[in-house]
């Protein structure tokens, strides 16, 4: 088994969504309340990085029209994205993209243990879909954070409004609860992004 493979079944393994030797069942935890999505305001430019990420790994990027916009968030659903965020923000460690590849920001999938906010997040999703959720429901999504940066998360559009994965906390949350503010996302009909209204869009989001 090569590295990158490793990592990936290792993740999923400890998320509960590939079943381990002597696994017992997990307790369900309470669904989150209904509350609405975040509003989309018009277009958006793509980050750079995020344009390198899918010139190297162009099915990470495609949207499929067929795939549901959002998840049907049951108990089993959203046990399984509250395991996948605890267990990558656990598992991957934190070091930026200049320390990491010599560059200000990179996207890519921390197959080496190591990775800044979008990595994580872009593991994340991979698992995800890996476990049978759709890509579309699942958008990266850029935000300032509270030191005025931009910063990456990955936001989960369902029934019961948009959820935050996030490496800064091992919470998953309602978008409005997380304090961002939200400047943009993949879209979910092209590969073109969308405005969420926020303040003017970071060059990078290279952080830890």
């Amino acid at each position: 088994m090569n590295k990158r493979k490793g990592i990936f079944l290792a993740l999923a393994v400890a998320a509960g969504l590939v079943a381990a030797p002597g696994a017992g069942a997990q307790t369900l935890a309470a669904l989150p309340p209904v509350a609405a999505p975040a509003a989309v305001t018009g277009e958006a430019r793509p980050v750079a990085a995020w344009v390198d990420f899918c010139r190297r790994h162009p099915a990470e990027c495609a949207v499929d029209t067929r795939e549901a916009a959002a998840i049907a968030l049951s108990p089993r659903v959203w046990q399984a994205i509250v395991s996948v965020n605890r267990r990558v923000n656990q598992t991957v460690r934190p070091l930026t993209d200049l320390e990491h590849w010599g560059v200000p920001d990179r996207w890519d999938f921390p197959t080496d243990g190591y990775g800044d906010c979008e990595d994580y997040q872009l593991l994340k999703r991979k698992l995800l879909v890996e476990a049978g959720l759709p890509r579309r429901a699942m958008r990266m999504t850029v935000v300032i954070y509270e030191k005025g940066e931009g910063h990456a998360v990955l936001m989960i559009r369902t029934d019961r409004g948009d959820l935050v994965l996030d490496n800064k906390t091992n919470a998953v949350l309602p978008w409005h609860e997380t304090g961002y503010v939200y400047v943009k996302r993949e879209g979910q009909t092209s590969t073109a992004w969308v405005s969420l209204g926020g303040a003017t869009s970071p060059t990078v989001t290279a952080n830890r």
